[in-house]
């Protein structure tokens, strides 16, 4: 990138119901960063924009569930979503929140301008509302079934399960999550953005304009939703939580969040310009600026449809130039859920492994899911860990300051005349950024990370190939070129792994002596390396130059770590099964003369073996106290037969026989569950009695 130019980032807001986990991160707002980040160090003059959520349904939901009121939670989890990113290395220019009072202004304001202009169109109709709890239901507070792929728990906004955008009404069989109560329909008015209108405007603009230059998921999102025809959609909610309807005859009514939430970027870039001096205005309506929003796939409708027509309708506001939405993140191969807490949460992560951002933000850049859903599992985590960062890339720095200071006392040698080998070398290595550039600038990141993996496997290559430490003592001429050879590739990592792992590069600086803060010196000659400095013939560190003595910049990631992580995972998945095990309904009452025909009585396992060619089932001799009797039961995938003989079980011994597979089953032996769902008897372990007695 030559010419700088202004850009305007935003990443989707988050809402504040819930921490942030590695699903955001991976779709969002690594990208987003690593994308701010380059922009910022190849000169670009960048607005990278975010803030809370803090009006979606979900709010009041969680607030219901814990019992406290919404700015209880969205206090909490705004300050804790904050402190997350920040601890992580996320750049924002401005974090704000749509509870703030520039956001209120501003998204009332953008409303009065397109209500004033005629650009809604004001309708009565029939939305679901719970006559227990008497309100509307509006997006998460009613689930159903998804009309698009069927899955049962849709919400009235959105399916997780498919991305599709939805209506509340949409829903098939809906469910009140307030009450569980049966909607009915119910008459009420709100104003709608026409979408139908909108319809050749977005044709033209995106299936002419961005063809070519939008990815597929998106584009074909897009086209999918076009070709089904648009309809109007409403920009107003029946709720009490919210921005109100900013007109005298609107009592009751709130701005929808997708209405206001986008509007929240422009909140948050006025924040931002009146605290640095600067003029808000060119970063929205400028046309020379760009806009770039990151978001997930489910949001694609909302920043590629809904929030255009709401800019093309207002009419002095920019056009979005791409948004590169990624796809879902899984953790060990199933969804992640916030609900379920089936997550790696980032404020955790960081308090489990500290020190360690950088590991986490190139894991899920090299497994990014940019074109598909991707699994995060912990294993790959270690193993990318360990075999990459510090096997490849922390090696090979390791390498270069070690032997600079062994050799050199850590001073840049002087180079002799190069060889072909290392003309080769430098050639290669002033390829890269415009390399890196491409990809990044395609917004493929997961393609860039590993070009700049390939810089470190460069040295890797040229010092093995090389071996300095063999040679020093019979060509140590020679080995001062390696060696500044090295160097220069050891600098120009430093600079390139800034977008991707922003600690890891300041520490090499540091190391280096590129810093504008060096860690172990106050020296005023410190040389500060451009991205474009590494693509001219120059040296990058000249001979004589001073470096520091170095530190590990990776560790290695222990199997003990990894365990704990899936133990966690385990002990998630346990709950979640204990939470959603179903509970059997009340059978049809009974009378006590029914009850007393049952006759349940303590007998011993006499004899016990698994029936052939039956998964599940075994043959039991039980004494009954009465006579020993064959009991054939389900209990194989549990219990081996060498464990059980012996053992005192409760019978009920009056059932009429049956047989199964073949063999007479004279009775049932009875059982439950445990906590984990694996059988146990129902027996008097504790007291030894004789076969026979009666339960009661």
């Amino acid at each position: 990138m030559n010419t700088p130019e202004r850009y305007t980032i935003t990443s989707a807001l988050p809402y504040t119901n819930g921490p942030i986990h590695i699903g955001h991160l991976a779709g969002v707002y690594i990208p987003a960063d690593i994308y701010a980040r380059y922009l910022r160090i190849t000169g670009n003059d960048v607005a990278f924009i975010c803030g809370s959520d803090e009006h979606g349904a979900a709010i009041p939901m969680r607030a219901k569930k814990e019992g406290v009121s919404p700015q209880v939670i969205i206090d909490k989890y705004h300050f804790m979503i904050k402190k997350s990113f920040e601890d992580f290395g996320i750049t924002f220019d401005n974090y704000s929140r749509t509870s703030a009072p520039i956001h209120h202004k501003t998204a009332s304001e953008f409303f009065k301008e397109l209500y004033q202009n005629d650009k809604f169109v004001e309708e009565t109709s029939a939305q679901l509302y719970d006559s227990e709890a008497e309100q509307f239901l509006a997006d998460r507070f009613v689930i159903g079934t998804c009309p698009k792929c069927s899955f049962e728990e849709a919400y009235g906004d959105q399916c997780e399960n498919c991305g599709t955008s939805l209506n509340a009404t949409d829903l098939i069989n809906p469910k009140s999550t307030i009450s569980g109560a049966k909607p009915v329909l119910k008459e009420t008015k709100h104003w709608y953005l026409p979408l139908d209108q909108y319809e050749d405007f977005l044709k033209e603009w995106i299936l002419v304009g961005h063809k070519k230059d939008w990815k597929t998921n998106v584009y074909g999102q897009i086209k999918s939703w076009i070709d089904d025809g648009l309809r109007p959609r409403a920009v107003t909610r029946d709720l009490d939580w919210g921005i109100p309807v900013p007109l005298d005859h609107a009592e009751g009514k709130v701005l929808y969040v997708w209405f206001d939430a986008p509007i929240g970027y422009i909140s948050s870039t006025k924040e931002w310009a009146e605290r640095e001096g600067k003029d808000w205005e060119p970063y929205w309506k400028d046309q020379h600026t760009k806009l770039v929003h990151f978001i997930g796939k489910d949001n694609i409708v909302f920043h590629c449809i809904i929030f255009p027509s709401m800019l093309k309708a207002e009419g002095s506001y920019i056009l979005p130039e791409n948004v590169p939405a990624n796809e879902f993140l899984n953790l060990e191969g199933n969804k992640l859920s916030t609900s379920k807490n089936w997550a790696v949460w980032l404020h955790e992560y960081l308090e489990d492994f500290p020190g360690q951002q950088d590991v986490l933000r190139y894991v899920l850049t090299a497994n990014a899911p940019e074109t598909k859903d991707n699994d995060f599992t912990w294993k790959d985590f270690q193993d990318r860990n360990n075999n990459e960062l510090v096997g490849n890339f922390g090696n090979f720095i390791n390498r270069v300051v070690v032997l600079t200071h062994k050799y050199y006392q850590g001073i840049v040698p002087e180079p002799a005349e190069l060889s072909e080998v290392d003309q080769k070398t430098l050639a290669e290595l002033r390829a890269y950024p415009a390399v890196i550039s491409s990809s990044i600038e395609k917004y493929r990141f997961r393609e860039a990370s590993q070009e700049l993996l390939n810089v470190s496997r460069l040295g890797n290559k040229y010092l093995a190939d090389e071996e300095p430490w063999k040679l020093i003592k019979t060509d140590p001429e020679r080995i001062q070129t390696v060696m500044y050879i090295a160097l220069q590739i050891a600098a120009a990592v430093a600079v390139l792994s800034e977008p991707f792992l922003p600690f890891t590069s300041e520490k090499l600086k540091d190391i280096l002596n590129l810093s504008d803060r060096p860690a172990a010196s106050l020296r005023t000659d410190l040389v500060k390396l451009t991205w474009n400095d590494i693509e001219k013939e120059q040296a990058l560190l000249k001979s004589g130059y001073q470096i520091e003595k170095g530190s590990l910049l990776f560790s290695k990631i222990e199997d003990l770590d990894i365990q704990k992580q899936l133990d966690k995972l385990a002990a998630t998945k346990k709950a979640n099964e204990v939470a959603t095990k179903e509970i059997i309904p009340q059978k049809e009452t009974i009378s006590f003369e029914d009850f007393t025909k049952l006759d349940i009585r303590i007998g011993t396992i006499m004899e016990a073996e698994k029936m052939p060619k039956a998964k599940r089932l075994m043959v039991l001799k039980v004494d009954t106290g009465v006579n020993v009797r064959t009991i054939v039961s389900g209990i194989a995938e549990h219990f081996s037969a060498e464990e059980i003989i012996g053992k005192q079980v409760t019978v009920l011994i009056n059932l009429a026989p049956r047989k199964l597979r073949g063999v007479e089953s004279e009775g049932m032996i009875l059982m439950t569950e445990d906590i984990e769902g694996k059988l146990v008897f129902l027996n008097p372990d504790q007291i030894e009695v004789n076969p026979g007695v009666t339960v009661n």
